[in-house]
Parts: C-alpha cells; sequence; structure tokens
C-alpha cells in the first residue's frame, strides 16, 4: 500500500483551533492523516495557549496520546511539566513550531513568510484556511457601532475591516492550491464607504495579482464565480450534522489549474460539495452523557438547599398572570422542584466518571466526542445566576417544554419580567434576552457573547435551572470532549464562540481533499 504524504495546511486567523481540528482529522485506511497543518497564526494569547495544546495532541496518534497530556487536562499536572515531560519531547518542539502567537499585519512580514516557507517544505499542493476577524462585519457589532457620525466615522476606518488582505498577501507569495476562508454572513451586506465589502473581496481573491486565478465556489452550491448569487455562499452548519443553527459564509478558493484538472478528472462536479444529513441533531442528543448539574447562586452564600428554596419559590413568579398554560406550566414547575433534589453539585474544572452517550446520537458524532481515556467530563462547570433569574430560567424552560417556542419577554409573567424602567407590556426592548435551548431541536448560534451572560442559553432542563456550561457550548460547536479551552471560564467561553465547529470543517476537509485528489489523478 503507498502511503500519501499529507497536503500541508496553514491557518492564518486560527482562534482556539477549530477549522484546523476539522483537516488534522482526516485519516487514510492506516490512520496516517491526510493534512498536516504546518502553521496556526492567532493573536489572542489565551487562544494561542489552547491551540498549541492541541498541537501537542495532534502531535501523536490519536490511539498513542500519552498519559501525561490526560494528567495535565485532569488538573494533575502543570502545563510546563506537561510541555517538559519526557513522553513528549519531539512533539513538544513540533507544537511550539506549528502554533504561533503572533499578529497578521502587525507581526513582521518577514517572520510570518519565514514559517510558511519552513511548514510547506517545497510543497507545491496544499491548503490555505482561517477566517479574519469578523466584528466589523457583524450585524450586531455593526449596528452597535455606528449609531452616530462619530461611531459611523470610527467604523468606516476600522482595519478589521481588510484584515483579509493579511490572508490575501499570502495568497499571492505563496499561490496554494486551494483556500478556506469564513466569516458571518453580515459580511454579505456590509458596505465600506457606499461599496460591497463582500463583492471587493471576492474579486481581490479571485485575482489576487502576480498573474494568479482563483475560481471561487461554493460548499453547497454548485457554480462558481459570478453563477452564484452571495447568499449561495451561506452555509447552515444545522442541515450537516451540528446540533446548531449556525449560519456563515464559507468560501472555497480553488487555483485556476487545479480546477481546470479536477473538472476535467471529475464527471460528476457535485462531488466537490457538502452532503445533507438526513435528520438534524438536537440539543439533548448532543448533551448526552454530560452529567446534570445545578447552577450556583450569586449575592449571596450559596448551598444546594437555598438553590432548592428559589427553584421552589420560582411558582410564586406566575401570581396575577391570566394565561390559558399556567394550570400546567405551575404543574410543570412543581415536577422540574422535586427532580432538581437530585442535583447536588455545580460540576468543575474535571469531573471523574463514566461517561454514556445515549445512542440517539448519531455513531459517527459518538465517536468524535468521545474519549475513553479522558475518564471523565472536562470544564462543566455551571455559573453564578441571580434568583430573579433563576426564576426567570425554570419559567422560560417549561413554557418552552411545553408550548413549543422560547418565550419572548411579551409573554413572561408580569412578576417575573426584568426590573428595568424601560420594561412593559407594551414595548419591550430585547424581548428575547432570555432564550431557552429547545431540546429537540438544534441550538441557536453559539457566539462569543455566551461569555457575558447566559440568558441566551438557558439548558432546557427546568430543574437544572441554568444557562451552559463551557462544556456543553462546546458540544454544540462540536468540539471533541478531549479538548482543553485555556484560560478563565470567560475566556472559555468566548473561544468556543469564536470558532467554526470541527465537525463541520471536518466535512468541508473531506470536500478539499476529494479535489485536491482529483486533481492529481491526470
Amino acid at each position: 500500500m503507498v502511503i500519501k504524504t499529507p497536503f500541508p495546511v496553514i491557518d492564518l486567523f486560527a482562534g482556539p483551533g477549530g477549522l484546523g481540528e476539522g483537516f488534522s482529522s482526516l485519516v487514510d485506511d492506516t490512520g496516517n492523516r491526510r493534512f498536516k497543518l504546518g502553521v496556526s497564526i492567532e493573536k489572542d494569547e489565551v487562544a494561542h495557549r489552547t491551540l498549541s495544546l492541541r498541537a501537542l495532541f495532534r502531535a501523536f496518534n490519536k490511539d498513542h496520546v500519552p498519559d501525561c497530556y490526560y494528567d495535565y487536562l485532569r488538573g494533575d499536572i502543570s502545563r510546563s511539566a506537561l510541555f517538559a515531560h519526557p513522553s513528549v519531547p519531539d512533539e513538544a518542539r513540533y507544537a511550539a513550531s506549528e502554533a504561533k502567537h503572533a499578529e497578521l499585519g502587525k507581526t513582521p512580514v518577514a517572520d510570518v513568510d519565514a514559517w510558511i516557507t519552513t511548514a510547506l517544505d517545497g510543497a507545491n499542493e496544499w491548503a490555505l484556511i482561517g477566517g479574519p476577524p469578523c466584528q466589523a462585519y457583524s450585524l450586531a457589532g455593526r449596528s452597535r457601532r455606528t449609531s452616530t457620525k462619530e461611531d459611523l466615522e470610527k467604523f468606516e476606518n476600522d482595519e478589521k475591516h481588510f484584515l483579509y488582505k493579511e490572508y490575501l498577501r499570502v495568497i499571492r507569495e505563496f499561490s496554494p492550491s486551494v483556500f478556506v476562508m469564513e466569516n458571518v454572513k453580515g459580511i454579505l451586506t456590509s458596505t465600506h464607504k457606499g461599496t460591497s465589502i463582500f463583492q471587493r473581496i471576492l474579486a481581490d481573491l479571485s485575482s489576487p495579482g502576480k498573474g494568479l486565478e482563483y475560481r471561487i465556489r461554493s460548499f453547497v452550491v454548485d457554480g462558481e464565480g459570478d453563477q452564484l448569487d452571495p447568499g449561495d455562499f451561506v452555509i447552515h452548519s444545522e442541515r450537516y450534522g451540528v446540533p446548531q443553527s449556525r449560519h456563515r459564509v464559507i468560501l472555497f478558493g480553488i487555483r485556476a489549474d487545479v480546477a481546470a484538472r479536477a473538472a476535467e478528472a471529475s464527471p460528476t462536479p457535485k462531488r466537490y460539495a457538502l452532503s445533507p444529513t438526513k435528520e438534524r441533531v438536537g440539543v439533548s442528543q448532543a448533551l448526552s452523557g454530560l452529567p446534570p448539574l445545578r447552577s450556583r447562586l450569586s449575592r449571596g452564600m450559596d448551598s444546594h438547599e437555598g438553590w432548592l428554596d428559589v427553584v421552589e419559590t420560582a411558582q410564586t413568579g406566575l401570581k396575577g398572570w391570566r394565561s390559558l398554560h399556567r394550570t400546567e406550566i405551575e404543574e410543570a414547575m412543581s415536577r422540574a422542584f422535586h427532580n432538581a433534589q437530585a442535583h447536588t453539585s455545580y460540576g468543575g474544572k474535571f469531573a471523574r466518571r463514566q461517561v454514556t452517550i445515549d445512542s440517539s446520537m448519531p455513531k459517527a458524532l459518538r465517536s468524535w466526542f468521545h474519549d475513553p481515556k479522558l475518564g471523565g467530563v472536562l470544564q462543566h462547570e455551571a455559573r453564578s445566576h441571580m434568583p430573579s433569574d433563576l426564576h426567570r430560567y425554570v419559567f422560560a424552560a417549561c413554557y418552552a417544554n411545553l408550548i413549543g417556542i422560547s418565550p419572548d419577554l411579551s409573554l413572561f409573567p408580569p412578576r417575573l419580567l426584568p426590573d428595568h424602567a424601560n420594561v412593559d407590556a407594551e414595548n419591550i426592548p430585547f424581548s428575547d434576552r432570555f432564550r431557552v435551548q429547545r431540546a429537540n431541536l438544534p441550538s441557536t448560534t453559539v457566539v462569543a457573547h455566551i461569555a457575558k451572560d447566559g440568558h441566551y442559553y438557558i439548558h432546557p432542563d427546568p430543574s437544572q435551572a441554568r444557562s451552559l456550561t463551557v462544556r456543553e457550548a462546546a458540544r454544540l460547536q462540536t468540539f471533541p470532549d478531549n479538548y482543553f479551552f485555556e484560560g478563565n471560564r470567560t475566556e472559555q467561553y468566548t473561544q468556543v464562540g469564536n470558532a467554526v465547529p470541527p465537525w463541520l470543517a471536518r466535512q468541508i476537509a473531506e470536500v478539499v481533499l476529494s479535489f485536491l485528489d482529483g486533481s492529481k489523478t491526470l
């Protein structure tokens, strides 16, 4: 059997490594990787630590990861002890050479180019991946930052509009065979001084300079370039086995000569597209095997008894509420209190326990998440919440389970409305600020805002009366259970929310691999 040399991958704006994780996970029948991450560049120091830790993990065959890696994840040894461990000397050097802490646009170009040159080692066929920071393109960020004339001027001059040019420069200098660029859907409607940013990016990527030409394709709609509408580049993650309704623009760029060879080799162009799954994966399926937790109480002494008292008294918020559903929701809240008595733990950084994922989860996804060597659950710790918010969580989760929708504030009992001067029954701004993740459906989009508060990410089980943990958010983003996020909890949430779902990235990588293999058959 001929062992194929893996295609090198360069990952720019890597974040905690979701896109790279998907590419690096592809192996052949002998277990050898088809893609090898050569360089991953990330400016955030904490995300870089996550990235370099995962680079160490990837340096081993999945079945031969040493015990010291798991010792670190469980908190038994320090990070410095892990990287200095006698079991990992070569792998630690590899991780340091792959994961680079640098800011594109500010780090000297000569340094970046030297890293890439070394990683490619003369390879002609390779992939560039990554997603330039999206704050300037997101709809929420745009509306928040253009409310005044002064804000609009600052927004127009924001350098983040043009960080894709750092990506473009690497394309121009190194001419990758293919590239994959990810960004938020808001980029499709974002403008700069009256010009569509998306159309500008498409034009630049199609003709980056130095005589290079690229065909820009969609991963979900056949055709390329002018044959496609902007919306054709949007991938709906929930259609591809991701338990989350995450909609992102992802561009598939192929160097013109590679595209021509692949087209001649394949009589069925549609093979170079993602294949939708038959069924959607819901939140409860995705969280299967993770132990139930109680939330913690803020602003006072936390205890199981005190928390139970808050859950029990949540029903008092229904007094004076005129609704056809009041009786059945009261009964559901009573059941939630009864079940809550079994939830004595609020979790922690690591909990030793056997994890059994329910068979309702697709088999491939179960295998993707589970690592028996881990021996427990990582970073599954409930936040602290105010009693008034816990009351809202219990009510909202019961309402969602019974009625089938997550209630907005217009459906809340008056006693459970937030105590703000601008909240009233006639005009409620941010009416969806408390959002239950429906058990039988994919979740709403997990974004970095999850680090701020948990109101948009209420657990579907009302007896737990809490928002999602880092590990639960990571499950919805399809990070394997042995993927460790460095930093404090806020920083962990931010990394998870900013990432590309690795399970989706893996499917994208399969399409890219098919294209590269196809182009080499002639």
